[in-house]
């Protein structure tokens, strides 16, 4: 870990509260992370065991965050911190919330997983384990940028998410022709565009982790920018 902008304060124990949170996101992500794995394991095998494993894990992640948040707020009341360790109290509330959102994600498609077991409606693997290896890519780097204190990756893990949209917009024609073809097939084909939609949802929420991450290292507000303006703000050095 890049410790250059964490472990200057006078208080020792301040450095450790702040070491502390930083490695508990990073725990929290990567519960999900596994989350992801499995849920989309269960759903191309059918294995119930794992979609189960990875509904209860759920419950870890939320306590997570509530613990996470709680420790941010308590040092924002205490030490009333500034500049970095302001911006990194700020980013790591929102980061986390959007670690726990991508765990409902997962949760959701271990939960079609299991309604679609005995199902003979799927669409091809391939196609949906190609984006499911795009968006974990996504959630990984964006946690490795965090844990090493970067932005360098950053238009790289936000670039992703046009092939992610493109292959999800593929995925929904093919969908909805099924369902023209024949209407008996729509309640199960919906349960499938609800799995789908929710890896598409994961790629956003990395994006998102991104965007605070630059708001922390860098002290801009980059949300609603194009890719081309992030670009441009993540190369200035400050």
């Amino acid at each position: 870990m890049d410790n250059s902008k964490i472990g200057h304060h006078i208080s020792e124990q301040f450095n450790k509260e702040l070491e502390d949170i930083r490695n508990k996101v990073l725990v929290m992500g990567g519960l999900v992370e596994r989350q992801i794995e499995l849920a989309i394991e269960a759903y191309t095998t059918g294995n119930m065991e794992l979609a189960e494993q990875v509904i209860k894990q759920d419950n870890d992640v939320d306590l997570l965050e509530i613990a996470i948040d709680q420790e941010c707020t308590q040092i924002l009341a205490l030490r009333q911190p500034t500049a970095f360790d302001l911006r990194l109290l700020i980013a790591v509330i929102k980061i986390i919330h959007e670690i726990e959102r991508v765990g409902d994600k997962a949760e959701r498609i271990a939960e079609m997983a299991i309604q679609l077991a005995n199902s003979e409606i799927r669409i091809s693997h391939h196609e949906l384990e190609h984006m499911a290896q795009l968006v974990k890519g996504m959630m990984h780097d964006a946690l490795d940028s965090f844990a090493r204190m970067t932005v360098e990756d950053v238009p790289a893990i936000t670039a992703l998410d046009i092939n992610v949209d493109r292959e999800y917009d593929s995925i929904l024609r093919q969908l909805i022709t099924r369902m023209m073809e024949d209407p008996r097939n729509i309640t199960r084909t919906l349960d499938i565009l609800w799995t789908v939609r929710a890896l598409e949802r994961i790629g956003d929420h990395a994006c998102y982790i991104c965007e605070h991450l630059v708001y922390m290292i860098k002290g801009e507000d980059v949300r609603h920018l194009g890719q081309e303006e992030l670009e441009k703000i993540v190369k200035v050095s400050r």
